[in-house]
C-alpha cells in the first residue's frame, strides 16, 4: 500500500508546480516513503494542466484529475479523496506556502501517535493584516460552536487516516471544517502540529472577504447538518411542538375569556375581532407546516440521497 497521498487542488499555480513537485519528491524520497501526488486542476485558466500533464509523464507518482470548470477548493479536494489511496492522506496548497517539509512529522502523527486527523497551526503568519484578524475571529467561533480546540481551522496542510477520507463529504466552503465532519463521523481523535508558513512566491492570493462570509454560513450548514442529518425530525418536529403549542394555548385562552365574560353578563368582542386570534392561527399553520417538513426530511434522509458528480475533463495515471 502507498504510505502518502497528497492531495492537492490547482487554479491557476502554472510557476510553482514544478518546484512543488521536485521539493516533495525530494523529501519523500530522502524519508524513504512511498506516495502518490494527486493534482486537482480545479478549472485553471493559465497553463497549470500542461504543466500538470508534463509532470505525470517524467514521473508516475504523479496523478491528475482536471475540472471542466472551477467548482472550488471542497470539491477538489472531495474529488482527490475519492482517489488517494495511501495510508495517510495529506492536503496542502500548490501555492508554495506549505512546506513539504512538514509531511514526515504530520504522517508520523497519524501512524504512530494514532490520531485520525493533524491539522496544520500557522502560528508564525506571512499574510496581510486585513487576513489575519479576520481569520483569528473566524477560528475563535468555530471553536467555540464545534468543540474542537485548533487554532487554525484554516490551514491547508492537513493529515488524515485513510478511512477518515473515504467516510466524509464537502461541499461548497467546508474544507475548513473537515475536522469537524470527522467528529461528527466518529473519528474523534484531532491533533495539531505547528507549521512553517511561507510567503507567497509567485501570483496572487485566490481568495477574498467573501471566504469569510460564506465560511460563516458553512459553519452553520454544516452544525446543522451533521447533527441532524439522520433524525431532522428532531428539529423540526420541535420546533413544530412549540408553535402549534403557542397557538393552542392562545385560542385556548380566548374562548376561555369569551365564555367567562358572557357568564358574568359583560360585554365581549368577536375571537375574530382580536388580534391574538390571528396570531394563533399563524401559529398553529407554521406548526403544522414545520411537522411536514419535518417528515418530508426523515424521508429524504432514509433513501440516503447520494452526493453529486463533478464534470471531469480528464484523468492522469489512475491505472497505474
Amino acid at each position: 500500500m502507498i504510505q502518502v497521498s497528497l492531495v492537492i487542488p490547482v487554479f491557476d499555480e502554472q510557476e510553482s508546480l514544478p518546484e512543488l513537485h521536485n521539493w516533495i519528491s525530494r523529501v519523500m524520497d530522502e524519508h524513504g516513503l512511498s506516495y502518490e501526488i494527486i493534482f486537482v486542476n480545479d478549472g485553471s485558466k493559465d497553463k497549470s494542466w500542461e504543466v500538470i500533464q508534463k509532470l505525470s509523464s517524467i514521473n508516475p507518482a504523479v496523478k491528475a484529475i482536471s475540472f471542466t470548470r472551477n467548482y472550488g477548493k471542497s470539491a477538489a479536494l472531495d474529488m482527490g479523496f475519492s482517489k488517494a489511496k495511501g495510508e495517510v492522506v495529506i492536503t496542502m496548497d500548490a501555492d508554495l506556502q506549505d512546506s513539504p517539509d512538514e509531511i514526515p512529522e504530520l504522517y508520523r502523527m497519524v501512524i504512530e501517535d494514532g490520531f485520525d486527523v493533524v491539522s496544520g497551526w500557522k502560528k508564525k503568519r506571512h499574510d496581510p493584516i486585513s487576513k489575519t484578524i479576520p481569520s483569528k475571529f473566524f477560528n475563535w467561533v468555530t471553536r467555540v460552536i464545534s468543540g474542537i480546540k485548533l487554532h487554525d481551522f484554516n490551514c491547508g496542510l492537513k493529515a488524515y487516516k485513510n478511512k477518515v477520507v473515504k467516510n466524509i463529504h464537502i461541499y461548497g466552503e467546508m474544507h475548513r471544517y473537515i475536522p469537524l465532519i470527522a467528529k461528527w463521523n466518529g473519528f474523534t481523535e484531532i491533533g495539531e502540529k505547528v507549521v512553517e508558513h511561507r510567503s507567497r512566491k509567485y501570483g496572487v492570493t485566490k481568495f477574498g472577504w467573501e471566504r469569510f462570509i460564506n465560511g460563516f454560513l458553512d459553519l452553520i450548514s454544516v452544525s446543522f447538518v451533521n447533527r441532524y442529518k439522520r433524525q431532522p425530525m428532531h428539529f423540526f418536529g420541535t420546533l413544530g411542538t412549540i408553535s402549534f403549542l403557542a397557538g393552542f394555548i392562545i385560542t385556548f385562552w380566548l374562548i376561555f375569556e369569551k365564555i367567562r365574560g358572557i357568564s358574568k353578563g359583560l360585554e365581549v368582542r368577536n375571537i375574530t375581532d382580536q388580534p391574538l386570534f390571528f396570531l394563533a392561527l399563524v401559529a398553529l399553520i407554521v406548526g403544522a407546516q414545520l411537522f411536514l417538513t419535518g417528515f418530508l426530511a426523515e424521508i429524504m434522509a432514509s433513501n440516503n440521497i447520494k452526493k453529486g458528480d463533478y464534470n471531469v475533463d480528464e484523468e492522469l495515471n489512475f491505472n497505474n
